[in-house]
Formats: structure tokens, sequence, C-alpha cells
């Protein structure tokens, strides 16, 4: 266990001297993984919205919704080349690391209803809109990235990516568990 300390910390410190070396202005080399883990963080955060627009009353799987995201996520994959059902398993984790956020604020809204939302954002108009623009920006960034995550370094840089992007958003424990779902499947 102390080993494990031992580890976590150095790697914290290696990625703030990563992320404090580069100046603020500076955009990722192409095939980084920034980018990709950035926006999946993103995603993620606006699950907090989603969870938001349901609670208390309305489920948080929606087939529906799901099956649409996924169909064009498996379009999209085509028409940029990506393999189709490689970009539906990484979109599937997406939703699934939606959900993460979504059954955690659900409880936690349940046992403490004074922290729940007050307010509904409006999932058609106001959060789906947003969910999409990430979508296609993740799409970007797949294609962005076909190399680095085919690589054997990938392993490797990942873990390093998802830290920085922690580090950089501030991510509490629920949401580094939800990116933590949402990029089990970009190393391939």
């Amino acid at each position: 266990m102390q080993l494990r300390s031992l580890l976590a910390g150095a790697l914290a410190a290696l990625t703030v001297s990563v992320v404090t070396a580069a100046p603020a202005s500076a955009s990722p080399a192409r095939g980084s993984l920034l980018p990709l883990t950035d926006s999946a963080a993103r995603r993620v955060l606006v699950a907090d919205k989603v969870a938001a627009a349901k609670f208390p009353d309305q489920p948080i799987t929606d087939p529906a919704r799901e099956q649409q995201v996924l169909d064009m996520a498996r379009a999209k994959a085509v028409e940029l080349g990506l393999d189709p059902d490689a970009t539906v398993t990484f979109f599937r984790d997406q939703i699934e690391a939606s959900k993460v956020v979504q059954y955690g604020l659900f409880a936690w809204w349940t046992a403490h209803p004074d922290q729940a939302p007050t307010t509904k954002p409006d999932l058609p108009t106001e959060v789906r809109p947003v969910i999409d623009r990430l979508n296609a920006e993740l799409l970007a960034e797949l294609a962005d990235t076909v190399a680095t995550r085919a690589s054997e370094g990938c392993a490797h840089r990942l873990p390093v990516a998802v830290r920085v992007t922690d580090l950089r958003r501030h991510l509490d424990r629920l949401h580094e568990r939800a990116l933590d779902r949402a990029v089990v499947s970009v190393c391939g």
C-alpha cells in the first residue's frame, strides 16, 4: 500500500510538471490522447445535467436515445474511415460512463434531498445538443488518434492523459470513475 501511495504521488508530480511545463496556449500534438480524454471528461460532466433533468421520476436508461447515439457513431465511423464496431464500443462506453454519474447523483440526491436540483434542464433542447457536439468532437479525436490508440504505447499514455485531464478538470471521485469507464476501450 505504501508503494502504491508513492507511485500515485510520483505520477501526480510528473503529471503536474507536464501540465505546467507547456504554455497554456500550447495545443497537444496530433495523436495526443489529451483532447480525447478532455472531451470524454466534458461529456461525463454533462451527465450532471442529464441526471438533473431526469431526477427523480425518469429512468436513467433510455434505450431509444442510446440506440440513436450508437447508430450515429457507426454511420460517422464509416464516413471517417474508423472501425465501426470499435467506434460503437467506444460510444457505448460513453453512455455507460454517463450512467455512472447519473446513478451516483440519483443515490446522493435521494439520500440528501436538500442537495437535489431545484430546476430541471430541458433534455432535448438544452442538454442533448451539447452531448451531440461533444460526440462529434470525440469522433474527430478518434480519427486523429488512430495510430496512437493502436500503438503499444497507448496503454502507458492513456493513464497519464486521464490523470492530466482529472487534474485540469478538478474531477471528483464520481467523475474520475466515470472518466475511467469512458476510456476503457480507447487503446486497441
